[in-house]
């Protein structure tokens, strides 16, 4: 593991010239400051927390912890996180599952921000102390010391799925994320709902299971256009897995949205470019309001009470009017 003593050897200065640099002191130069930095970057060096909270009684520094670097609306959420926690002193700490859970503890860090669906829920609650708050934006947690933060899936997802019907579609095919999330769960049940109101049939065949990143989309597309017949109407858990759609429907000379229509959800930035129907999430305040949340209870808050985000419907021209 790379120390203070390695960063300035490299660097050709003191160990304090370093310290002053990692703890933001400016009583050194700006091209010091900048090699200092891209060493530590280099070397992957990452300053002692722990010595700093034996000092201080607090780390200022909180943890983000995300799981999957294919999803573009993770900038976002961390762009909200940096920004509240920069304005109010405390340091960002940016991790994924495996190297996560070491800093999950109050000797490292002050709190957890956790949006990883592959994080075990007994871990996190284990972690999660009146010391340690943690906020999660994956799922609904209960736990005295743990705010879930979410969005509302099911409400924008019934708005978005009544749209289509209204718009003629009756053929559905539905590609979802990784099964036991609750983003999955709750999507794919508004969707079912709003087909059951209507008595519009739904088989299971038309039902398939993605992993959320744009390479699963592509695949189910070319395993639905392999089908006597298409669908009218793709359905998607995401948006990448939607662009993925559409790129494979495109590859096979289809009309998108005379030929089919796609739909996805989260609003990331290619969805527009793409001209994707889709659900806009608010990510950069989720982001905000979670360091708020989070920086709220580290300093002894107490709100732990489950806040839901709301998430608007943005009809785009990859659907239109049902033309079958």
């Amino acid at each position: 593991m790379t120390t203070i003593k390695d960063i300035a050897a490299a660097a050709g200065v003191s160990v304090s010239t370093v310290s002053n640099v990692m703890n933001h002191k400016s009583n050194v130069g700006e091209e010091t400051r900048q090699r200092i930095l891209r060493l530590c970057q280099e070397l992957h060096y990452i300053p002692n927390a722990a010595g700093k909270n034996l000092k201080t009684g607090e780390s200022k520094t909180i943890l983000f912890n995300f799981g999957d670097f294919d999803r573009s609306f993770y900038l976002k959420i961390i762009e909200g996180i940096n920004d509240y926690a920069g304005d109010n002193g405390y340091d960002l700490m940016i991790c994924t599952t495996k190297s996560c859970e070491k800093y999950m503890h109050n000797k490292l860090t002050d709190g957890c921000i956790i949006l990883d669906y592959r994080m075990e829920d007994k871990t996190i609650q284990r972690a999660a102390t009146e010391q340690y708050p943690i906020v999660v934006l994956d799922r609904v947690l209960p736990h005295p010391y743990i705010k879930s933060l979410v969005v509302n899936n099911y409400g924008p997802m019934t708005e978005l799925v009544e749209g289509i019907v209204e718009r003629g579609y009756r053929k559905f095919a539905f590609i979802g994320g990784i099964e036991h999330t609750d983003d999955n769960k709750e999507r794919f049940q508004a969707f079912i709902d709003v087909l059951t109101k209507h008595r519009i049939p739904f088989r299971r065949e038309n039902y398939f299971s993605g992993d959320y990143r744009e390479q699963s989309g592509y695949q189910a597309a070319k395993i639905f256009m392999s089908a006597p017949e298409l669908p009218e109407i793709f359905v998607c858990a995401n948006d990448n897995m939607a662009i993925g759609a559409m790129n494979a429907l495109r590859e096979r000379g289809y009309r998108i949205p005379d030929d089919a229509a796609v739909t996805g959800f989260d609003n990331c930035e290619r969805a527009e470019t793409a001209g994707l129907t889709t659900v806009a999430a608010p990510d950069y305040e989720r982001g905000y309001l979670a360091a708020s949340s989070l920086i709220e209870n580290i300093k002894g808050g107490g709100n732990f009470e489950l806040m839901k985000l709301t998430a608007v419907v943005e009809w785009r021209k990859s659907v239109g009017i049902c033309p079958f």
